[in-house]
């Protein structure tokens, strides 16, 4: 663990993930919030809305105003793209298919490259943010990860990015949590980042108890499941 996070807990979370700092986290100049997907498809009105997402708009920006080093990332489909239900015959948003990086749900038309459904929420204010990460824009492949595509192959150049700039430590954020944001923790996991995951800021489509199976996921990858309270 990197030391400025031992510097501000007074004991570690607990193994479980799930416990709460016993003291507020301060992040420093190694820290990153990483705010996923926040963008119209995935609001009420939107394509494809994940219910209250629109409510993580202000809990982002309370939290924005504590860190010197903010990522963004957008989803930015082709039209037909190959996780929209619309490009397989007889198939429906929900389903599944098997594609060659394996089993793919297929999801309604959402944030087509340049349309309003795929521009971040209006009333995102990240005013330190400093670079956009826009993913799944090949055609024939999904990406919910900010660091690597579905076939767990193909790289953003985040995990490179953010090394390159010392950043140790990263808060997750966003939407949807039991997708985009869980995807995105464990592969920062992966490439050896200590990962946070900022529950109120973040809302999940939860389709056939895919919230409790992302959770489990995650902490078993060593995720580790805080409030925005637990920042100061």
């Amino acid at each position: 663990m990197p030391a400025s996070s031992r510097r501000t807990l007074s004991k570690p979370l607990s193994s479980a993930g799930c416990g709460l700092a016993a003291a507020k986290i301060t992040p420093d100049a190694k820290s990153a919030l990483i705010v996923v997907d926040v963008q119209n498809g995935f609001v009420t009105g939107g394509c494809l809305p994940v219910k209250g997402g629109e409510e993580v708009v202000p809990v982002i920006n309370q939290l924005a105003a504590g860190f010197q080093n903010i990522v963004v990332t957008q989803d930015w489909h082709t039209p037909g793209h190959v996780s929209f239900a619309s490009s397989h015959q007889g198939k429906k948003p929900f389903e599944t298919t098997q594609l060659s990086y394996g089993t793919q749900v297929l999801w309604p038309d959402h944030c087509v490259q340049g349309t309003e459904d795929a521009s971040l929420h209006k009333d995102l204010h990240l005013p330190t943010a400093q670079l956009i990460i826009r993913k799944g824009f090949h055609k024939e492949i999904d990406s919910y990860s900010a660091f690597d595509e579905a076939d767990h192959k193909t790289s953003t150049g985040l995990a490179g990015y953010l090394k390159a700039r010392g950043i140790e430590t990263l808060y997750v954020t966003g939407l949807a949590t039991d997708f985009c944001v869980a995807w995105t923790a464990m592969d920062g996991c992966k490439a050896g980042f200590e990962v946070y995951v900022i529950e109120d800021a973040t809302r999940a489509i939860d389709m056939n108890g895919s919230l409790a199976a992302a959770w489990k996921q995650m902490i078993a990858k060593g995720v580790k499941r805080i409030q925005s309270g637990d920042l100061a």
